[in-house]
């Protein structure tokens, strides 16, 4: 007699289907909780700062000027750094963190010593960012400090190296955040490395494909999707970190071009001024971290995209 799923379920007891009903309805709830929340931030934030945005509208954006003195606020040296910091690195830590997980998944080395780098990349996120940022004033900026000396002596000239490197600033901020989102990078990109069937790994090498070949046009492309989705889950986590770039970006909200100079971004401003404002200077506060929730979400609707075009296309 063929199986009727639908017999079975309408012929259940009526307590599992009391409980069955019950577990839903959870889930629903907690679920919709998720939104509730989001939309609830959202909410709070875009009414403390209504009274910005009717003052500055858009020129909050592209101006650089922050004094409570004479209640003149703009955002623009927070949001160029918050990018810059964020996109910067991003660039190091994708070919960092994906190169890693080829690594650690393509029988380069014993399993043994597979697991340990493994476990030693995914302990990267258990460290306290405070404990980072002390780290990176008083041993990393020291230590990287002739180095950058050394790119000022001699590229000075290209904007980006203009200033000179005297301590704390966006330099050391980007190494930092760089360190800080390997862990996700790493950790995604190994799952989804070792979800590609086997199938199609047998099937490069039967054709005659070397190892290269076969991870840079077989497999790479096979987890593309999930590896993309991981990176941009790294660059909203990069967006937002607060502590340890607080500690050593020097928070300075003059506009520098060069990443060698103090810097600023917004999730440092937030933490360094919101204890001690008051009046229009909150508002102007909640301004910009209604810029720092767009962003972050823009990036995470993006990844969703992305994901789905890449899954797609391969």
């Amino acid at each position: 007699m063929p199986f009727n799923e639908e017999f079975v379920l309408r012929n259940r007891p009526r307590m599992e289907k009391i409980i069955d009903q019950s577990f839903q309805n959870l889930v629903l709830l907690m679920a919709s909780m998720v939104a509730i929340i989001l939309l609830g931030i959202l909410t709070v934030i875009f009414l403390g700062s209504t009274e910005s945005i009717a003052r500055y509208g858009f020129k909050f954006l592209v101006q650089s000027e922050w004094n409570p003195v004479n209640d003149q606020y703009g955002a623009f040296t927070a949001i160029y750094g918050t990018l810059l910091t964020s996109l910067a690195s991003l660039t190091l830590a994708i070919p960092l963190g994906v190169g890693t997980a080829i690594f650690i998944t393509e029988n380069f080395i014993h399993h043994k010593l597979r697991n340990i780098i493994g476990v030693m990349v995914e302990l990267l996120a258990a460290i306290p960012s405070v404990v980072l940022g002390l780290w990176a004033v008083y041993i990393m900026e020291p230590f990287l400090r002739p180095s950058f000396l050394l790119i000022h002596k001699y590229l000075g000239w290209i904007p980006l190296f203009g200033s000179e490197p005297l301590g704390p600033g966006v330099a050391p901020a980007i190494i930092v955040l760089s360190i800080m989102i390997l862990p996700i990078i790493t950790s995604i990109s190994r799952d989804s490395l070792n979800q590609v069937p086997k199938k199609l790994r047998e099937a490069s090498y039967g054709i005659g494909s070397t190892r290269w070949i076969t991870i840079f046009r077989v497999i790479l492309p096979a987890a593309i999707s999930s590896i993309t989705g991981g990176i941009l889950l790294a660059l909203g986590r990069a967006m937002g970190e607060t502590m340890a770039v607080t500690m050593i970006i020097g928070n300075s909200n003059t506009f520098n071009f060069s990443i060698f100079s103090p810097g600023y971004t917004i999730s440092a401003m937030l933490a360094n001024q919101f204890g001690e404002a008051d009046g229009n200077q909150v508002s102007s506060l909640m301004y910009a971290a209604l810029v720092l929730m767009i962003l972050t979400l823009t990036v995470n609707i993006f990844a969703q995209w992305m994901v789905k075009k890449l899954s797609l296309k391969y």
